[in-house]
């Protein structure tokens, strides 16, 4: 199964007030592994960035003034994502954003709906912690995902600590750290991302998938629990 784990930073919060997207961070997660790949991408918006917003990822315009607009990196974008879900913090709020910059892009451009499946860990963590802070910070402190290095948001930042904590909340791995990071391109930040993020002192994690004969045993198991109790089985309740 392959995941990607994404975040945008804005000129702003509404893309109908004509708010555009000037950084996406993707990083891929195959099989509930991370992987090397990642891309990365600094944006022209061809408008001002709010002060607030800047005050929440520090981009200004004029370090975007150099950058490619959405319609010159779109296709590798599309290419990097397509058939994978999209795992994302407050989804609505980034997809939005991308359907408004394919929108613009060109008229006949898919939607993200039509490219990949969409997670919300923003839900997820709100149906697994009713009531209580479910920002990235907070989701951070409570799985212990270490995110001091984070002084300002960054798409590519943020989604590396996202992969984490939605590793953690799903039950899996996590002890997957960045060591070293080497781009095909200079600190400006553009295109694809080749990381090593995998810490090479440790065996490589099984993915084990269950099997017709498995399967076929769980089935029954689940049937017999069903018939022998009174509220019947809860797996099956919620099939």
């Amino acid at each position: 199964m392959r995941q990607i784990v994404l975040d945008t930073e804005t000129t702003g919060l509404d893309p109908k007030e004509g708010h555009r997207i000037i950084e996406i961070g993707c990083v891929e997660v195959v099989d509930r592994r991370l992987t090397r790949n990642s891309f990365h991408q600094y944006i022209q918006p061809d408008r001002e960035i709010d002060a607030e917003a800047i005050e929440v990822h520090g981009i200004t315009n004029e370090f975007l003034a150099d950058k490619p607009r959405f319609a010159e990196v779109a296709e590798s974008f599309v290419r990097f994502v397509a058939g994978a879900e999209l795992i994302i913090h407050n989804a609505p709020f980034d997809v939005g954003f991308l359907d408004h910059e394919f929108r613009r892009w060109r008229p006949d451009a898919p939607c993200v709906a039509d490219l990949c499946a969409v997670t919300d860990t923003l839900a997820m963590a709100r149906r697994l912690h009713p009531g209580q802070r479910n920002g990235l910070d907070a989701l951070c402190k409570r799985y212990s995902v270490d995110n001091s290095h984070r002084e300002l948001h960054g798409a590519l930042l943020d989604a590396e600590i996202l992969a984490d904590v939605y590793l953690a909340m799903t039950g899996g791995q996590v002890a997957l750290h960045l060591g070293s990071e080497s781009r095909e391109e200079d600190g400006g930040g553009s295109g694809v991302v080749h990381r090593g993020r995998i810490d090479l002192g440790r065996p490589s994690l099984r993915v084990v998938r269950a099997d017709d004969v498995a399967l076929e045993a769980h089935a029954r198991r689940l049937s017999a629990i069903q018939s022998a109790c009174s509220d019947g089985c809860l797996w099956l309740k919620d099939a």
